[in-house]
Order: C-alpha cells, then sequence, then structure tokens
C-alpha cells in the first residue's frame, strides 16, 4: 500500500499502539500497553472482535528496525496466535507499506490458511488503506 508519507511518520504511527483500533480492522480497545514498549519483548493488551464477541489478549513486539520493520506476535485466544510482518519502505515523498501474516502454529495454519487466507489478505488491505489514511490525516495536520 503506498502511503503519501516518509517511512518515519508510517512508523510513528505503528509503534503507538493506541491507533491501532483507528486503523486495523477487527481491533477494538487497547487495554493498557507496558512501559517497556516498543522494546522486543513489551507487550500490548487488546480487545478484538465484532460485537457480540469480544476477545481479551496481547500482542507481543518481536523485532524492530525503524523505520523499515515491525514485527509483532499476535494472540487472539489459545489457539488464533500469528507472526505480523509490517514492512516499511520509502523517501522523502511516499512509502511503500506491506503487512505479512504467518500463522503461528504451522499444523493449525495448515488446514485453517486456505480457507482464511482470502479473508485475511481483505482484512490486511483494508487496514492498510486505513493506516495510510491516518497517516496522511496527522501528517497533514503538522
Amino acid at each position: 500500500m503506498e502511503v503519501a508519507a516518509v517511512p518515519e511518520a508510517v512508523f510513528d504511527v505503528l509503534l503507538d499502539p493506541r491507533t491501532y483500533p483507528s486503523w486495523l480492522v477487527g481491533a477494538d480497545e487497547i487495554r493498557a500497553v507496558d512501559d517497556a514498549w516498543p522494546q522486543p519483548g513489551a507487550r500490548f493488551h487488546h480487545t478484538v472482535g465484532i460485537w457480540p464477541v469480544h476477545i481479551h489478549d496481547r500482542t507481543e513486539l518481536v523485532a524492530i528496525d525503524r523505520p523499515r520493520m515491525l514485527r509483532l506476535s499476535v494472540r487472539a485466544t489459545a489457539l488464533v496466535r500469528a507472526t505480523v510482518t509490517i514492512t516499511v519502505r520509502g523517501d522523502e515523498r511516499s512509502s511503500i507499506v506491506c503487512m505479512e501474516e504467518e500463522p503461528a502454529h504451522r499444523v493449525i495454519g495448515r488446514v485453517v490458511r486456505p480457507v482464511l487466507d482470502p479473508a485475511t489478505h481483505l482484512r490486511n488491505h483494508a487496514s492498510l488503506r486505513r493506516l495510510a489514511a491516518l497517516v496522511q490525516e496527522r501528517t497533514s495536520a503538522v
């Protein structure tokens, strides 16, 4: 997804867990953020889902290479876990943001991935569109 902003501006939004409900489809509420955020191993605690089903769980920062890459371990119940890698590359005019999601449990992933991949792709694409709009809104307000 192309974003009309420098990679640092995109990364500023990605590193602020409180923005996730504004751009990540399915994110409902950020309940808490560890004091160590954004250090690897730190977590933010969230609520995901769509009414009437809401799940309280967490996301952990696995790796960071600012402003190029953010890797998160996402958990939404004991069985639903994934590693999400967001990459950002660009120049002083714009950035390209990509989001890849891999099931944490390979066996479960092999079974459900063929069914869930189309919906995951649509959700991630919609999330990146919302992220682009939020970043552009923030950078044009400055």
